[in-house]
């Protein structure tokens, strides 16, 4: 018989999609998953603190630079490179992807068509809280040759691009820095470039050449300066032997990221496969129960001081309006 289990996602991105996504979907491999408001099994992000106010077997999903917090979960799948048994498992971005089905080891190669294609793009759409290293690439870079900006900044490209693939396509190479460098903080960019056949350029994760071949890409980091990364770029750009050897090497090192489905199937049956109590960590006793209960009620006055701001900028809309 078939095994029923409750479940519930909270503290997701705005478009996550609680009836379709990785997880729901590797589950129902073995189990009829019922999504309730009484789970036994809570799986949350890192986009609210809604998590806090559950007691069930809780599973945690990064897919930010943000290192899991196990006072907080029983298990994690996030960025980073640890061991920690069966409370942990390694699962960057990239692999939950829609299109890391199109993600190869290696891929034909078109001479003529990829050494006739434009200089270098670029796709950044918030620099909020991302590194300045970025920037002052980008700029750096386009003192050479223009380099296409496709996101919503630094846009000279005439708006944002609906389709980044088909734009990245049309160029050698593409800047694909992270918002940061960050120990396994390896996102989308570095593979999203491969599949476009664009030599990635790229800065981040110090880890990265644990999973993707470093001869297959310029890593930034792995030069004395901009200057001298900048003027290799110009060297491939000019050199197209050079930069064909680059473009055909393989691109990852780690071929299990293919069979990262398994690795999730394993990881989360094995929670769910456990007795209740048995696939517990976290504790209701001692500090890590005051550890969370200081996290609730730094949320609860968080969301008391935005009512308050909301209230008082309406009370002086109201005002401004004559709302009397």
């Amino acid at each position: 018989m078939v095994r029923r289990i409750k479940i519930k996602f909270v503290d997701f991105w705005s478009d996550f999609n609680f009836e379709d996504n990785f997880i729901i979907n590797i589950l129902r491999e073995k189990y009829i998953c019922e999504l309730s408001d009484n789970p036994d099994y809570l799986f949350f992000s890192t986009f609210g603190n809604r998590h806090l106010h559950y007691k069930c077997v809780k599973i945690m999903y990064i897919g930010e630079n943000v290192f899991p917090d196990f006072n907080i979960c029983d298990y994690a799948m996030a960025f980073d490179w640890l061991d920690l048994g069966d409370r942990y498992m390694r699962l960057p971005i990239y692999l939950i992807r829609d299109n890391f089905k199109d993600f190869r080891i290696n891929y034909d190669i078109d001479c003529e068509a990829v050494l006739n294609r434009k200089f270098c793009s670029i796709v950044v759409s918030n620099i909020k809280h991302a590194n300045p290293m970025r920037e002052l690439f980008f700029k750096k870079l386009s003192t050479y040759k223009k380099v296409d900006s496709g996101g919503r900044v630094w846009n000279n490209v005439g708006g944002p691009v609906t389709d980044k693939h088909q734009f990245i396509s049309q160029y050698k190479f593409n800047i694909a820095f992270e918002n940061s460098s960050s120990l396994g903080y390896t996102t989308e960019k570095i593979m999203d470039a491969m599949i476009a056949q664009c030599i990635p350029v790229y800065w981040g994760d110090p880890l990265v050449h644990k999973n993707f071949n470093p001869e297959a890409f310029i890593n930034v980091d792995n030069y004395r300066d901009v200057d001298e990364a900048v003027d290799y770029i110009v060297e491939l750009d000019k050199n197209n032997e050079l930069y064909l050897d680059m473009l055909r090497k393989p691109k990852v090192i780690n071929k299990k990221m293919f069979d990262w489905e398994k690795e999730v199937y394993v990881f989360l049956t094995n929670i769910i496969d456990k007795p209740i109590d048995k696939a517990k960590y976290i504790t209701d006793y001692g500090m890590q129960k005051l550890y969370r209960r200081n996290l609730m009620y730094a949320d609860f006055v968080g969301n008391r001081l935005k009512i308050n701001k909301i209230y008082s900028a309406f009370q002086t809309l109201k005002q401004n309006l004559g709302w009397f």
